[in-house]
């Protein structure tokens, strides 16, 4: 099967099968939910642009992650519709696995990568009328909350993938898990090397995303056994093999154990991963920061740089001006809230969780409150974000901040966050704003896609943040909170610093000196590409995963 519309470049033609539970591709194609499916979008769009060797291997979910949309009242509502695609290929490729020892067919279906300038990615689905409508569900949504589907799912993506592969006649020599979600991949490996671990682990790398626990899944692991997760491997031989001694079973110190190398997403969560996992990594073979980037022919706005290229500031400020326009646009629509282009404006736009903190900066509202309703330099801002359909806190939260949103006109709470709202708040905002708890946040990558636009990265100095920033050059950066303190100290300190550094340096800087904007714009320009630009991940993992070959 001729898969690749150009001409593999020398330097990689290592060839790589690279698994994910989700990609971001283009808005049509629904089958992502936030920050590792924007990731791995951005991967692929440079293994493309890169002439690199590889093919992506994801699920094609029916219904997407969820529609999010709203109630009567305007709070959030989950809707699930049923996504068609008629630009998907057929490749005529069916493959049978077993699920609760059952059978299982898997039908793939081919992006092509002149579709939308990406590696081509097999993309693969249950929802066949020959399965029973039970298995027809396992490709249904992304994420599902129940735990026997979700590793069903796990088995569809790492077993049927394999054997997609096989039967496409790809033979990869690198087998890369985006996350552990396609470990039983490696376990049918193990099996096809006659249950050698050591050759397995030549074939297999792995990226650890966050040190989150609910992004470091665990399972019974009598439960595995008896899904199928093992393939043909016995529970006893599956956890000394992955040395796991309890009855959890753990994906990432699996894909820790059948990797030759793994990475982290930055220098901090490199640091913070080997502390975690320090029972399951050596001196000899730690994690390994790559740090995450995004795609700038993907997210840039083309006339914003081309004023950045020509030198012309007030063409620049000018586009900028225009790209907030068509932003509100879109708020003007959802909310019936008219924003001003000339006002400072500030996004938080990811997903919605608790630790990453959407309402920071309400927390003193005396404060707040003067800020987004004076007359004389005053801020808008603009939240978004999807929390996960089953999660009833975050979706509290977000309808908190509806509420909230309601008592003042420069202030606005949007759904729909997916590929194209994400890029048009990016384009059109002046400060995007990332208030995680430190520690907590492995890359947060929508702040480099923001910079990308011009858009300012306010941020607490974690994730790659610090490996960017200059302080006042071409981001700001909120001084350091001791981790160890309670999360309400934190949330307090934090507050104060953020609300500190609008009122005495950024608000100034932005209405009195906008010459100095200009320049952290223009500079903000230039240092983010080519360092965050994921032409330099794609290059760094052939580099140093993809052609490692151990010491």
């Amino acid at each position: 099967m001729h898969l690749f519309p150009y001409a593999i470049d020398e330097k990689y033609k290592t060839k790589v099968a690279y698994f994910s539970m989700e990609f971001a591709i283009h808005q049509a194609l629904k089958i992502y939910s936030g920050g590792l499916g924007f990731l791995a979008g951005s991967h692929m769009r440079s293994v493309y642009d890169l002439r690199q060797n590889m093919v992506g291997v994801g699920i094609l979910w029916s219904y997407g992650y969820y529609d999010q949309q709203r109630r009567e009242d305007r709070t959030m509502e989950v809707h699930f519709r049923r996504k068609r695609y008629s630009f998907l290929e057929d490749p005529g490729i069916t493959v049978q696995i077993q699920v609760n020892k059952a059978p299982v067919l898997v039908k793939a279906y081919l992006l092509k990568s002149e579709t939308f300038h990406s590696a081509p990615i097999f993309l693969l689905s249950t929802d066949l009328q020959e399965n029973d409508f039970l298995t027809r569900t396992i490709t249904h949504k992304l994420y599902d909350a129940g735990e026997e589907t979700r590793v069903a799912q796990e088995i569809v993506l790492g077993i049927g993938g394999a054997k997609v592969l096989e039967v496409a006649g790809e033979t990869p020599q690198i087998y890369h898990m985006n996350e552990g979600h396609a470990l039983p991949m490696a376990f049918h490996l193990y099996e096809k090397f006659n249950r050698n671990i050591e050759e397995t682990r030549k074939h297999i790398v792995f990226t650890t995303h966050t040190p989150e626990m609910a992004g470091n899944e665990e399972h019974d692991v009598g439960l595995l056994s008896r899904m199928g997760f093992f393939g043909n491997i016995e529970e006893d031989e599956a956890k000394r093999v992955t040395k796991q001694t309890s009855g959890r079973f753990s994906l990432t110190i699996g894909a820790l154990s059948f990797s030759k190398r793994a990475n982290a997403v930055s220098k901090i969560h490199s640091c913070v991963s080997n502390d975690m996992w320090k029972d399951y990594v050596t001196k000899e073979s730690p994690i390994i920061p790559i740090t995450n980037a995004q795609n700038r022919r993907y997210w840039a706005d083309k006339t914003l740089y081309r004023a950045y290229e020509d030198g012309e500031d007030y063409d620049m400020i000018a586009r900028k001006k225009h790209l907030k326009r068509l932003l509100f646009d879109i708020v003007a629509d959802q909310t019936g809230t008219l924003m001003d282009p000339n006002i400072l404006t500030i996004v938080w736009a990811r997903r919605f969780v608790e630790y990453k903190r959407a309402k920071l900066i309400t927390l003193n509202m005396e404060r707040f409150r003067y800020l987004v309703t004076r007359e004389e330099k005053p801020i808008q801002i603009i939240w978004a974000g999807k929390p996960h359909p089953n999660d009833s806190n975050s979706i509290n939260l977000f309808n908190e901040m509806i509420y909230l949103s309601k008592n003042f006109k420069r202030c606005a709470v949007l759904v729909c966050y997916e590929l194209g709202l994400s890029k048009m708040l990016k384009q059109g905002s002046d400060i995007w704003l990332n208030t995680p708890r430190i520690t907590r946040e492995a890359s947060g990558t929508s702040g480099m896609t923001a910079s990308m636009n011009g858009s300012l990265h306010l941020s607490i100095a974690d994730g790659w943040h610090p490996e960017f920033s200059v302080h006042r050059r071409n981001s700001f950066t909120l001084p350091p909170v001791d981790n160890k303190l309670s999360a309400e100290e934190q949330d307090y300190i934090d507050n104060r610093n953020l609300m500190d550094m609008l009122e005495d340096e950024i608000i100034p800087l932005y209405y009195d000196h906008p010459d100095e904007w200009a320049k952290m714009m223009r500079t903000c320009l230039g240092d983010i590409v080519p360092a965050f630009d994921s032409g330099r991940m794609a290059n760094e993992y052939y580099v140093k995963l993809y052609n490692y070959e151990g010491k």
